[in-house]
């Protein structure tokens, strides 16, 4: 790709025509571009974007930008499992001459009423809904004004016409779980999300599959929910480890659940792996550099938004694409949090 002139400030500005000419396009093809809307060629639009960023060109009477924004919104920024969705969304919108606008939604699994309604005014490149659903209304609004959308890891089932990225999370509580059978423990507890998220109804499915599988029972006074924190709270594991009968593992369907799992029972003065076996979910950065590193399931945050920023590049570009669901797979990464059971 030819390298960007650098803009003279007291040049005389460039017209739109100038720009259609130099690019080889019609006026048309050029306004379509300058003002995001869709319809043109992938390589037609980066050619005209060139010849927009060598000339300076800016719409009259304001201030934007030609780049246009995707704007990623989620129920909250707190903690490193937000900042990997933005990591790879960024990433993926700065080869497309994008930029990402990120914001909190504040609202339980969903967005604030008239949200949809503020965005089409914005007319973004796209939006990209986090742990959400999607209303009737909000689709209705955001494809009447040409938004192209996709959710990653939808709250609930979302209809056949939404596009939505997630993981095989089902595929990775059943991991989870017969990693812990295969070293020999049969009484093993669970730390659960909310029971109205579809990750956590997959995470704690796949658990008890695997328990079946291995001809163990699940005792249901061992699967405790608990709300997706930002912060680690001992509590969930203080429930499963002051018992008589306690467990002798955890399967944490996060790797936040799984550190206040440590905390709980670094407060209780049980030893872990030898006294306990934890397994996180999600592999954030900080999975590693716990007390001992804690074996827990991958999921691919960062290539999730990435699919997600991919799909809102190809919509704009091809309305009328028709998308479903896609989901990446999950893996389990061992590390120093399990071990055989005592005797």
């Amino acid at each position: 790709m030819p390298t960007d002139s650098p803009v003279t400030p007291h040049l005389p500005r460039a017209t739109l025509e100038a720009v259609a000419l130099e690019a080889a396009v019609s006026v048309a093809t050029a306004s379509k571009v300058l003002n995001d809307r869709p319809g043109v060629a992938a390589e037609t639009r980066e050619r005209v974007m060139h010849a927009l960023r060598r000339n300076g060109y800016r719409k009259r009477g304001t201030e934007r930008t030609y780049a246009p924004q995707i704007e990623l919104v989620c129920e909250s920024l707190d903690g490193e499992w937000a900042i990997e969705l933005v990591r790879g969304a960024v990433r993926i919108a700065h080869e497309h001459d994008l930029t990402v606008a990120v914001s909190e939604s504040g609202v339980r699994h969903g967005v604030a009423p008239g949200w949809a309604k503020a965005v089409s005014l914005r007319q973004p490149a796209g939006v990209i809904l986090v742990a959400s659903d999607m209303p009737p209304s909000d689709k209705f609004e955001l494809r009447a004004r040409n938004v192209p959308f996709v959710i990653v890891d939808p709250a609930g089932d979302p209809a056949p016409d939404v596009p939505s990225i997630g993981s095989t999370n089902w595929s990775g509580g059943m991991a989870a779980a017969r990693h812990l059978i295969e070293l020999g423990h049969t009484r093993i507890g669970v730390i659960a999300g909310p029971d109205d998220l579809m990750a956590t109804q997959a995470r704690v499915d796949g658990f008890r599959s695997a328990m079946r599988a291995a001809n163990l029972p699940v005792d249901d006074a061992l699967i405790i929910a608990q709300e997706f924190p930002m912060e680690a709270s001992p509590e969930p594991g203080r429930l499963l480890l002051d018992r008589a009968d306690r467990p002798t593992a955890i399967f944490a369907t996060s790797d936040i659940k799984a550190l206040g799992a440590y905390e709980a029972a670094r407060e209780l003065g049980i030893s872990i792996p030898e006294e306990l076996s934890i397994v996180g979910y999600d592999d954030l950065p900080l999975a590693r550099w716990a007390g001992p590193p804690l074996t827990t399931i991958r999921q691919p945050l960062q290539e999730m938004a990435k699919e997600a920023a991919k799909l809102v590049v190809r919509l704009r570009q091809e309305p009328s694409l028709t998308v479903d669901r896609l989901e990446l797979m999950t893996s389990l990464v061992v590390r120093g949090s399990t071990a055989a059971p005592r005797g």
